[in-house]
């Protein structure tokens, strides 16, 4: 579902951030100006949401190793947007959150890191992950939600394949 289609009641409950939609909103490819202008919407208080600050070091990550982006390039962008210091910013894990992201992630079958959201989103009292990755539908007491239209997630998913092939 997008978020155009979210009612007022779950537009204002508590989401997490998924470091897909760092990784778009920081990045030219088909979806960036729909990232930006989600993630523009949490800044203004418009959507309630926080955004682990790991998500920022995964996006370096992915932008610099999988989609072979320029690393100054990368850092500038990110940079650019961590210096804003908001208070949506998630700083810290805890260990408690460590454990149950691991348990989550064998218990579901999904990565360490979705089973850091489902963790930390428990942890908050959220109950919407915010991402472009479906594979967290399982989680049943998680609402996953994409900010992206469908047709532009098409695109972007033939960009990123054509990007990845080009690479390798």
């Amino acid at each position: 579902m997008g978020i155009a289609g979210m009612g007022f009641s779950q537009a204002w409950a508590l989401g997490i951030v998924d470091v897909g939609l760092i990784v778009l909103s920081h990045c030219e490819n088909p979806a960036k100006n729909e990232a930006i202008n989600f993630i523009e919407k949490i800044y203004l208080g418009e959507i309630n949401a926080k955004i682990p600050l790991t998500s920022f070091i995964g996006a370096y990550h992915i932008m610099t190793k999988y989609l072979k982006i320029n690393k100054e390039t990368v850092k500038t962008e990110l940079l650019k947007t961590l210096n804003i210091r908001s208070p949506i910013y998630i700083q810290d894990i805890s260990i408690d959150q460590a454990i149950k992201a691991i348990e989550y992630a064998a218990k579901y079958n999904i990565e360490g890191w979705d089973g850091y959201l489902v963790s930390l989103a428990d942890s908050l009292g959220a109950n919407i992950i915010y991402t472009i990755d479906q594979k967290l539908a399982k989680i049943k007491h998680i609402s996953i939600v994409v900010p992206i239209k469908r047709e532009t997630l098409k695109k972007y998913h033939k960009w990123i394949k054509e990007k990845l092939e080009k690479h390798n």
